[in-house]
């Protein structure tokens, strides 16, 4: 197992989920450990100087001018914890929790926010045992941090809250009996470290990062195989076509889709057509997907920053040198967010046309994708489902960084909204994905019209794959199952496992190292 270390190492969004699946162990060494330490004692010197420094010994948000004695320091805050665990709603996903706990103890460990090396040590803990913090997903503004979300992920650190053991929830205080741990006595400045960040929706931005990754790769190979069914040209695919235009993502799915149908027997057939150029649909997926594609790519570079960065505040430099600042404004992610959600959107846009266009009855193709239309709906009604997910989208595609609600009696007079705009990004993913499975439904349908050609390595491998689970269509049946069916094979990670090792098996070369995400 390889060993990252917390608050020293650069931490990538591949490793940050590896060490979440258990792929990779992070350790705090010794540099770190001489860091925290070094934070922990500047903030011991503050609580005996008794100058007042922002949520160590005076009140927080609107109370920031209230003085707390030397006696309560540590009271305040355990209570900082209990006060703002106000979240609300279902449980996130396990492994947004854990994201959560990992991108926390990187900024922790950095030595900047005057934790103790225990605390740190018992987050690492959970990480290690994968018991995890149950969080509600609602109420972050995502603006002094993750305020409530943080507060639920940390109630289990003094004997609160819950945890999942084993995917069962269960009390934080019999789960530490459990394990013979007894609960933690926060010191001063602690509780505020713990829930000013912004990791509730830099987690979301992390695993996002990953889906719409996938998500763009499907789009690709799941268009080349539409675009077979469709005998439409690669000719829009030329380098030199792009060069002249030389967006990154526009370059890099130009490429791509060239790979791919390299050497088809269904692209060479009709090079000669009277054919003058196809829709917008197949001949523009450099220019859609490619788009998104650079959406992605600042998604990415901005979230590795925070991945990276101190979001604390106060920011201690030392005893007489700390600053309150904004790092905990959520602003640099919820935007990019935003962003994305319209790019991982658009996916579903151009899916859904290439779907109908699969469905009209042109260029060879029989009505419906169907011999027996009439008595038979054939692949009708998919599409309905394509355009009933493509307009939910588009109703989460406003962006809930335009907005603000001042809180903390006005102290807290501009929030960013970025938890809203993850959690909507997801719920577009969701969707996306069932567009794309959809789609696979009909390309596969498709290319089967275009037998005896076959297409490129790649390409069949999908449609072999697809025909395992999901068989020709004839006669009308319950498509709600083929769609499932599909839907699992994109879920599971199985269809792009296999057009990985078609490649590879072929030495075609599909990927770039600008678009991995380590």
């Amino acid at each position: 197992m390889s060993i990252f270390n917390y608050g020293t190492d650069h931490l990538t969004i591949g490793i940050c989920l590896d060490i979440a699946a258990g792929k990779t162990k992070g350790i705090i060494n010794a540099n770190a450990e001489k860091a925290i330490r070094t934070s922990w004692r500047e903030v011991e010197k503050i609580v005996h100087a008794q100058h007042p420094v922002y949520g160590i010994n005076t009140g927080f948000g609107p109370l920031c001018d209230t003085r707390i004695s030397e006696a309560d320091t540590s009271l305040l805050q355990s209570n900082i914890l209990k006060s703002h665990s106000v979240g609300v709603g279902k449980p996130i996903p396990q492994e947004i929790a854990k994201l959560m706990l990992i991108t926390k103890v990187q900024a922790l460990a950095q030595g900047y926010s005057g934790v103790a090396l225990e605390t740190l040590e018992r987050i690492i803990w959970h990480i290690d045992n994968d018991i995890i913090p149950l969080v509600p997903e609602k109420g972050s503004v995502g603006a002094s941090g993750d305020l409530a979300p943080l507060s639920h992920l940390f109630l289990p650190l003094i004997g609160l809250g819950e945890v999942y053991e084993n995917d069962q929830p269960i009390p934080a205080g019999a789960l530490l009996k459990k394990h013979n741990l007894q609960p933690l006595i926060l010191g001063p400045k602690e509780g505020l470290a713990l829930i000013n960040g912004t990791q509730f929706i830099l987690s979301f931005a992390v695993k996002a990062v990953q889906r719409l990754d996938d998500a763009l790769n499907r789009a690709d190979l799941i268009g080349a195989m539409s675009l077979e069914g469709l005998m439409g040209s690669a000719r829009p695919f030329d380098a030199r076509l792009h060069a002249i235009r030389p967006f990154k993502g526009t370059k890099h799915v130009a490429q791509r889709l060239s790979t791919l149908l390299d050497g088809s027997e269904i692209n060479t057939s009709h090079i000669n057509c009277d054919r003058v150029q196809d829709p917008y649909s197949l001949r523009c997926m450099p220019q859609v997907h490619g788009a998104s594609r650079n959406a992605w790519l600042h998604l990415k570079e901005l979230t590795e920053i925070e991945l990276n960065s101190v979001t604390d505040n106060p920011v201690i430099f030392n005893a007489d040198d700390t600053i309150s600042g904004g790092n905990f404004h959520g602003q640099p992610l919820a935007l990019p967010l935003d962003y994305a959600t319209v790019a991982a959107a658009e996916l579903g846009n151009i899916a859904d046309r290439r779907c109908y266009l699969m469905s009209e009855g042109r260029y060879g193709l029989p009505k419906l994708l169907t011999h027996n239309a009439g008595l038979n709906s054939g692949l009708m009604i998919p599409q309905y489902t394509t355009a009933a997910l493509v307009t939910e989208n588009k109703t989460l595609c406003f962006p809930a960084s335009a907005d603000s609600v001042p809180t903390s009696l006005g102290q807290e007079d501009h929030v960013s909204m970025g938890s809203i705009s993850g959690r909507k990004l997801h719920q577009v993913m969701d969707n996306i994905e069932y567009i794309q499975a959809i789609e696979l439904l009909y390309a596969a349908q498709a290319m089967d019209f275009r037998r005896p050609l076959k297409s490129t390595p790649v390409i069949e491998a999908l449609h072999s794959l697809v025909r395992k689970h999901v068989p020709f269509i004839n006669d009308d049946r319950v498509f709600a199952d083929d769609i499932n069916n599909l839907h699992q094979l994109i879920t599971n990670g199985v269809l792009l496992a296999t057009a990985d090792e078609a490649a590879v098996e072929n030495h075609i070369n599909l990927s770039h190292d600008e678009f991995g995400i380590y």
